[in-house]
């Protein structure tokens, strides 16, 4: 028994560490966000400005038009992460209570898609958009990231963790298969959801290499694309490359914090089945 706390006190200290280790950069580039550009990497380091800048919060939306950044990537990580979640739980409930002709190799092609790096067919990708007419518009993000195996995979583990009956009772009452799924699914999968919408919104809100190549104009740009020309542009305003960093952080902060709780859950409840 006394060994067993030891053991229990030990896991929690080192991991206590890990995360005190994890926590040191971002409370850094909070720090440098209310600094003057001299004092940002003076040593030894002053986790607490003595006279803090705020006005760094207030310049950064006049160097660049923050706010348009903003607009933009809040815009494309709503609809994305929207899409992602009506065509992976749709598509995962399919594959997990129909049954029909060719289910499981449809899902293992689909699924297989996942182990191809999107480095391998972007240049294709980028051509097939072009000749749509979508390259220069956010509706090629839309299109290109409006399905997720990777969502799909979850959802369905969450979904043949549900009894069948529930579904049958469903039936019986007079629910068709998308009253069974909008009725009886989808409420059930509150978990399973809640991680899918983290991890989408927190992919398409920090993602970078897929807005600098489909999107070129100004007034469409994301917030990572748009920090990036600011750096470039002005690559020595250290604390406001850390307040714009900051800015850029509190979205995504405050929807992991707002799921967090169904985080874990949603995790080991689509791991229950393989």
């Amino acid at each position: 028994m006394a060994q067993s706390r030891t053991t229990r006190v030990l896991i929690y200290i080192f991991l206590s560490v890990i995360t005190f280790t994890m926590l040191i950069p971002f409370a850094w580039m909070l720090s440098s966000s209310l600094k003057f550009n001299k004092d940002v990497f003076t040593f030894p380091m002053q986790w607490i400005p003595k006279e803090p800048r705020w006005a760094n919060y207030s310049i950064i939306w006049t160097k660049i038009p923050l706010a348009k950044f903003i607009y933009n990537t809040f815009k494309l990580a709503i609809i994305i992460t929207v899409l992602q979640l009506l065509s992976s739980s749709f598509a995962a409930y399919a594959f997990a209570k129909l049954r029909f002709p060719g289910r499981r190799g449809l899902f293992l092609g689909y699924i297989a898609t996942i182990a191809v790096p999107w480095q391998a067919y972007m240049v294709p990708q980028f051509i097939m958009m072009s000749a749509m007419g979508l390259n220069n518009t956010h509706m090629a993000m839309i299109c290109l990231q409006a399905f997720s195996a990777f969502g799909v995979f979850m959802m369905k583990q969450f979904y043949e963790s549900v009894p069948d009956e529930l579904r049958e009772a469903a039936r019986i009452d007079g629910l068709s298969e998308y009253g069974v799924w909008w009725k009886i699914m989808l409420p059930l999968s509150k978990p399973a959801i809640s991680t899918l919408i983290i991890i989408t919104f927190v992919n398409t809100w920090n993602d970078f290499l897929g807005p600098m190549i489909y999107l070129t104009r100004t007034e469409l740009k994301t917030i990572q694309i748009g920090l990036r020309s600011f750096i470039s542009q002005y690559s020595s305003e250290y604390g406001l490359i850390m307040a714009g960093s900051v800015v850029a952080l509190i979205p995504v902060l405050a929807v992991f914090l707002s799921l967090q709780r169904y985080f874990i859950q949603g995790i080991a409840s689509t791991g229950i089945k393989g």
